[in-house]
């Protein structure tokens, strides 16, 4: 009996010892799972943890290259006016007319672009920007009068606007830290559309016409309608829209091309239900910001296009140094009898184009700089007063050197300035009416662009300081709106709602 139950006594401990050595491990195990069921990250924290890396390179490349496709089909409108001018005897306000029209398409398809992209998805809205510019671009190389030229270039013009939403879908993917270094870059594939279309407008234009000029600027936006594919929806919308599959889906996929990982456990983010409402942007919250906006891209348009036309007034009209236009000025391009008188671009013309448009990226490295070290409202304050002042400069009398030199400084300024309102706008407003902000911003860009053209090709020709004043008027009083935004987005995350 007694060695009985000393066996079962033995027994009895190792089986107690054996369990304790298991619970703690079972228990580990399963606090183990447990945390890893309960962890949550967002978008947000995705996006900085898988960091910088060759999905954003294919990005970058892809989606900077939509900004040649735009650039073209903008300043396509400074290097065929002296053609249509001559072709349809047309007077400087019918000239302006065709910049105007383009920028209504615009300015009426940037909020209803806006509005689709928050709604509906960006992808879609940018795609169809291409399909649309490109078909509508191809048609007026076929316009058989004035009339026709100016609807299908406003028809082009309601297509970038689509384009133009690129810039949201690309800045949704950048992580914060590389915002202001990526973004700024994007002027370089700007100023590669600009020095192609003047390039075509130097080779072709004299040969075959300006009618296969624009057929042949059509190329760069065929071959990205196939590239686009590569470019998935953003994962901010997908996850404002409630599909949280496809937002975990696309983060998987970018974090697999940049050989990084996602964040331990699941993607919860609530969906958000009002999304594209202009009710947002009106909000206690933005209200002060967009009024300010608003108006700085107005200005920012104005004079970046300001600064274009005049310049191809300046040289096709041989208005330097002329600081009352008299009577030959004036009618520059008309006969006695009414008839056109033609006035081509010189080749030395297509160079001073072409020396200015390198102006737009020549200050990149000042432009990155300022905003990392100063910001965005800062930024955009000294831009602004830096334009004022060079415009002003333009008046004074300097030889073709000189004048140039000045140029070339005026786009760089306007250029960055255009560039940092771009950035600030992508980062200040939530992802529930991001696009609809940037659209609701670029419409109003595109009053201060129809505007331009009858100030740089109108008023041109009767007073250069007339002309080029109320540039420099206005760059001063935006900065001091710029001054007053109540936001500072630099270091700041991309907020999802607001």
């Amino acid at each position: 009996m007694g060695d009985g139950l000393k066996t079962q006594l033995v027994s009895a401990i190792h089986l107690q010892e054996v369990e304790l050595q298991e619970k703690p491990a079972d228990k580990k195990q399963g606090s183990k799972n447990n945390i890893t069921a309960d962890e949550t990250f967002t978008v947000e924290e995705a996006v900085e943890t898988i960091g910088f890396g060759r999905f954003h390179i294919l990005l970058f490349v892809i989606m900077g290259s939509s900004n040649i496709v735009e650039a073209m089909e903008i300043m396509l409108l400074a290097v065929v006016s002296p053609e249509i001018r001559c072709e349809w005897k047309l007077d400087d306000w019918q000239v302006a007319l065709v910049s105007t029209m383009v920028f209504l398409g615009f300015m009426v398809c940037g909020v209803f672009g806006g509005y689709i992209a928050d709604r509906y998805g960006r992808w879609k809205v940018v795609f169809g920007g291409f399909v649309w510019s490109a078909y509508f671009s191809l048609l007026t190389s076929f316009a058989p009068s004035y009339g026709w030229f100016i609807f299908l270039r406003s028809m082009v013009g309601c297509g970038v606007a689509g384009v133009s939403q690129g810039f949201v879908l690309k800045t949704e993917f950048i992580p914060e830290k590389h915002r202001a270094f990526l973004l700024p870059l994007a002027s370089i594939f700007w100023m590669i559309g600009s020095m192609l279309i003047i390039l075509l407008g130097m080779l072709v234009v004299p040969t075959l016409g300006w009618r296969w000029m624009i057929r042949i600027s059509v190329t760069p936006s065929i071959i990205l309608i196939f590239l686009f594919k590569f470019i998935p929806e953003s994962a901010r919308y997908n996850v404002s829209a409630g599909n949280i599959q496809a937002a975990v889906a696309t983060l998987e996929k970018i974090a697999k091309m940049n050989r990084a990982s996602l964040p331990p456990g699941r993607l919860v983010e609530p969906a958000v239900n009002e999304r594209g409402s202009w009710r947002i942007l009106l909000s206690p919250s933005f209200r002060r910001t967009s009024l300010l906006l608003w108006y700085s891209w107005f200005v920012a348009s104005f004079i970046y296009y300001g600064s274009v036309l005049s310049s191809s007034e300046l040289l096709e009209k041989n208005l330097l140094c002329v600081t009352d236009a008299d009577r030959e000025h004036r009618v520059k391009h008309q006969h006695e009898d009414g008839l056109c008188y033609c006035i081509p671009f010189a080749l030395s013309d297509y160079q001073t184009l072409l020396i200015s448009c390198l102006g737009e990226v020549a200050l990149i490295p000042i432009n990155i700089c300022l905003l990392n070290v100063f910001g965005r409202k800062m930024s955009l304050t000294v831009l602004q007063l830096l334009s004022a002042i060079l415009f002003m400069i333009l008046n004074i009398c300097t030889t073709m050197l000189g004048f140039t030199v000045l140029l070339f400084l005026l786009r760089s300024l306007v250029s960055m300035n255009f560039n940092v309102v771009y950035i600030y706008t992508a980062e200040v407003y939530p992802t529930a009416a991001r696009s609809l902000g940037m659209g609701f911003c670029t419409s109003f860009s595109r009053i201060g662009g129809m505007i331009a053209p009858f100030i740089a090709q109108v008023l041109m020709s009767k007073s250069v300081i007339e002309a080029l004043s109320p540039f420099a008027v206005a760059c001063v009083i935006c900065a001091v709106g710029n001054f007053l935004l109540p936001i500072e987005t630099k270091g700041r995350a991309l907020l999802q709602n607001s």
